[in-house]
């Protein structure tokens, strides 16, 4: 019986000791489940980085007793570094044994995050160096501009579960002018590449990415740049900093060339795609496709789906007044509109009616504004309608209303017909992106018979050097017998002139008149890529997973990774 008792606790002691050792062999296991950076260029060109992240521990998770935070260079004070963890200051911050560059924070017994638990933890690393590179004065940008590019701290994907809500805020210098700054597309991002922008608290450009989608071991990559005349020139780095492992003098001048051809594309690249972006004042929520087809809209209201040229619109719009006989121009070089009573019976739309208050004043500077905020007012009821219906299938309706149009002028047999169908079906028309070359196409070397209200668009109209008296023939509709025509070609540059003298004398430049508009609709945002990450949490061990190969592209890296 004695026997038995010993054997039966020497089982009982192995048991425990086997638990124990189960307990002592846990392995570091968390969620992230948010993580907020903001990045700060300051105007002596330092760069300033905070970073909010939400802790959960694993319930079968080592204890977190240290946390790991990857830096982008090695130029900073520890000492000025400051962090805590759930609002209580964190007092021993050192360098990282396992990550470099980067900082430890180690945590006091009672701020352990153990099995099971939470922790909010806030970093503050103030004045990094070297981080912004300089690239030469470039073509079609006419100055020199300053790039970063960086990837918030990461940790080892063998400690990381779950996926995070991700926020990355790059806060730009003060000073910038709103089509200034470019912000480079991200690498590794899961969701959406182009960022909200907007400005700060201090009036500074941002570019901020958010996604639910994120992790906490992918190394995402994100950048900007903006005119380098912002910062302190003595911070900017004006090469790539390789080691002499990178590999000796060849290889330092290869890789500076390629990095100043690289950055030298970049610039064109994004100056380029910032002209194209100035003129896409829709909002890019309208692009979010809903279902269905969006009918009943004006022939205006079409071309804004279209994102058509906003003189074009206008020169719409124009059109619209002077047939329902609400103005007339008076001189078409420089554009000049006398406003008309409305006759009755007739409705103007709110756009039409702005458009003729615009027109009244004699400022232009004032007649610009009041312009800008016509469309500002337009896209947004535009936008508004479009809610909930898909903006390709409405555009492809629009677009097979326009064919059809253009089919029935072109096939009629008589000029009168032509004539007759072509008024009807003008404003479709104009939505044509070959208006200008199709209206030649059809009209030229063919007698046009003009419409009625053609005399107040063309203060020229009626003299006996351009017009013909068109007798009556068989079958022509009531009232136009006595209508005179146009030469066709004469007709049709009538037309496309009246939207290059809306362009020339009203809006003057097309881009910065349509950027005054994007600035409201579809404001900042401008697009290509560098490196960070980080992350230890208490027990294992682990090693730098990532490559510091970024000097070539005029970015600062950092390499940090895994986790303790």
């Amino acid at each position: 019986m004695k026997r038995l008792f010993y054997r039966a606790s020497l089982l009982f002691l192995l048991f425990l000791l086997f638990l124990n050792t189960q307990g002592n062999a846990q392995s570091l296991q968390f969620e992230v489940t948010e993580n907020i950076v903001d990045l700060y260029v300051s105007p002596n060109g330092v760069v300033s980085i905070q970073y909010v992240i939400v802790f959960k521990n694993s319930p079968f998770g080592a204890p977190i007793d240290a946390i790991d935070i990857g830096l982008p260079t090695n130029d900073y004070a520890l000492s000025n570094i400051t962090a805590q963890i759930n609002g209580a200051p964190i007092f021993r911050i050192v360098e990282s044994p396992y990550v470099s560059p980067g900082i430890a924070l180690e945590l006091s017994p009672e701020q352990i995050i153990q099995p099971g638990e939470s922790g909010t933890v806030q970093v503050w690393i103030p004045e990094i160096y070297n981080m912004l590179y300089k690239t030469n004065r470039v073509k079609d940008v006419g100055e020199a501009y300053a790039s970063f590019q960086f990837s918030p701290n990461s940790f080892g994907k063998e400690y990381v579960i779950g996926s995070t809500n991700f926020s990355v805020t790059l806060h730009l210098p003060p000073g910038l002018k709103p089509e200034e700054p470019r912000w480079f597309t991200p690498k590794g991002w899961p969701d959406n590449p182009q960022p909200e922008s907007g400005f700060d608290q201090n009036g500074n450009v941002f570019y901020r990415w958010k996604s639910s989608q994120a992790n906490s071991y992918t190394q995402y990559i994100f950048g900007a740049a903006f005119p380098a005349r912002l910062v302190d020139s003595t911070a900017l780095v004006s090469e790539p900093v390789i080691s002499e492992e990178a590999g000796g003098a060849i290889c330092f001048s290869i890789i500076l060339i390629t990095f100043i051809g690289f950055f030298v594309l970049v610039i064109w690249g994004v100056s380029q795609a910032e002209k194209k972006r100035k003129l896409q004042y829709l909002p890019p929520k309208i692009s979010i496709e809903g279902n269905g087809i969006k009918r009943g809209l004006t022939a205006v209201e079409a071309a804004i789906v279209m994102e058509q040229p906003l003189e074009k619109v206008l020169t719409m719009i124009l059109f619209s007044v002077v047939r329902k006989g609400a103005a007339e121009v008076i001189s078409r070089n420089p554009l000049k509109i006398k406003v008309l009573p409305v006759p009755e019976n007739v409705e103007l739309r709110s756009y039409e009616k702005d458009f003729l208050e615009a027109m009244k004043q004699e400022k232009l500077s004032t007649k610009r504004k009041m312009l800008q905020d016509l469309m500002v007012n337009l896209v947004k009821e535009v936008s508004e309608k479009m809610r909930g219906f898909s903006r390709k299938e409405t555009i492809e309706y629009y677009q097979d209303i326009i064919r059809r149009a253009w089919e029935q002028v072109e096939a009629a047999d008589t000029p009168e017909v032509q004539s007759d169908l072509f008024e009807k079906a003008m404003d479709w028309t104009m939505l044509d992106r070959r208006f200008e070359d199709r209206s030649r196409e059809v009209f030229t070397n063919r007698p046009v018979i003009v419409p009625s209200w053609w005399g107040r668009y063309d203060p020229g109209f009626g003299k006996a050097s351009t017009v013909s008296p068109k007798p009556s023939q068989v079958g022509q509709a009531p009232g136009r017998s006595s209508l005179p025509s146009l030469p066709g070609a004469d007709f049709a540059a009538s037309i496309v002139g009246g939207v290059q003298s809306f362009a020339s004398s009203v809006i003057g430049d097309v881009t910065s008149f349509t950027s005054g508009i994007t600035e409201k609709t579809n404001p900042v945002p401008k697009s290509t890529t560098s490196s960070s990450s980080g992350g230890r949490s208490g027990g294992g061990g682990s090693s730098c997973a990532c490559a510091c190969a970024c000097a070539c592209a005029g970015c600062a890296c950092a390499c940090a990774g895994g986790g303790r």
